[in-house]
């Protein structure tokens, strides 16, 4: 297949995004699309180009005193009648446009246009950032070539919005259960009933007061609620076992550990099982080329609300922001689209803060 990556597409940001938008790249069928992405940034001769599974990385290598990161995931969640894209007036409709084939966009045209920028600078081009993190590619390389992710800043081109959003919240899921005694439904006196039992989950979930917490300026409002129910034997038994699956998401200066305490403090008197966690990460706004990207952006940053790819960073000692064209309130939707304006502003500011 002829690479569709052309020059012209690759020297604008908009064509460019249309262009990656067009090459069809669901999680864990990312191969194609990191073929071309590749092929691309191997002809350049002011990078470096290796590659890890769907996970390409380029980096320039000029003796600046600094290194900056710009990370973009390749995959997107499954297509909802929205591929390929197309055009409606000044707005580009098609999965992944928003998140975050346009971030993903301004990566790679500055990888190739900008052959002297005032840090050296690392490029990732990822796989499998939307299912589990075990096949995240970013995951992968921290293990396998750690050092392609040494860097004293790393901006993640998630959609925020043309907006910096700064850290990330941290996540954890448990599952808390209430037991009874099993009986028949006809008899239901003998026996306990554990579904009955969740309600005082419930009224604890219903009543709790989330802290908002500001970091640096950056404001990160908590929440804890239950996102799923299991419980029932049978039609005709009273059951003995409900479990209410609840997320917490915490602010960044709160650990893990911190974290589990809480919510097993919240729900005490339960059995608590915590069945997935993920540190979130501080806004990161002390580094230099962190001022520097903030001057260039000319707004006040504000803080994550959910959890990306920068706590990955941060667990590694670089500070990291998120920063992207797309609206994160579409990612995800059948309707998913991006507007053609907020992609030129921001590949614009990146140039402006690289250049």
């Amino acid at each position: 297949m002829r690479n569709p990556l052309t020059p012209d597409v690759l020297a604008d940001p908009v064509a460019l995004t249309r262009v990656l938008v067009d090459i069809e790249s669901v999680s864990l069928n990312e191969k194609a699309i990191a073929d071309c992405v590749e092929e691309v940034l191997r002809g350049v001769p002011h990078l470096t180009t290796q590659r890890y599974g769907n996970t390409v990385m380029a980096r320039t290598d000029l003796g600046r005193s600094q290194r900056v990161v710009l990370a973009g995931h390749l995959d997107t969640v499954p297509h909802n009648n929205n591929f390929p894209s197309s055009m409606r007036g000044d707005l580009m409709y098609g999965c992944g446009t928003s998140d975050m084939k346009s971030g993903v966009a301004y990566a790679l045209h500055l990888a190739v246009t900008l052959p002297e920028p005032r840090y050296d600078v690392t490029y990732f081009f990822y796989e499998a950032e939307e299912i589990e993190s075990r096949y995240n590619g970013l995951f992968l390389v921290a293990g396998a070539h750690p050092e392609w992710l040494t860097a004293d800043f790393a901006v993640l081109l998630e959609p925020t919005y043309g907006v910096v959003e700064a850290g990330c919240q941290g996540t954890m899921r448990a599952m808390v259960a209430t037991t009874g005694v099993r009986a028949h439904s006809a008899r239901s006196w003998h026996g306990v009933n554990a579904i009955h039992g969740a309600g005082e989950v419930l009224r604890r979930l219903n009543e709790y007061q989330a802290r908002r917490v500001v970091i640096d300026g950056c404001e990160y409002r908590e929440g804890l609620n239950a996102v799923r129910i299991h419980g029932g034997v049978a039609g005709n038994v009273v059951p003995d076992r409900c479990e209410i699956e609840v997320n917490y998401r915490f602010a960044p200066d709160r650990t893990e550990e911190e974290a589990h305490a809480h919510v097993r403090e919240v729900f005490a008197g339960f059995e608590v099982t915590v069945t997935d966690s993920a540190a979130g990460a501080a806004p990161g706004l002390d580094a230099p080329p962190a001022r520097e990207f903030l001057a260039a952006v000319g707004a006040a940053p504000i803080g994550k609300l959910g959890w990306t790819d920068v706590a990955r960073f941060a667990a590694m000692g670089v500070p990291a922001l998120n920063f992207g064209p797309g609206d994160p309130n579409l990612a995800h939707h059948p309707d998913e689209h991006v507007e053609i304006n907020k992609i030129r502003d921001g590949a614009a500011t990146l140039h402006r803060w690289l250049a």
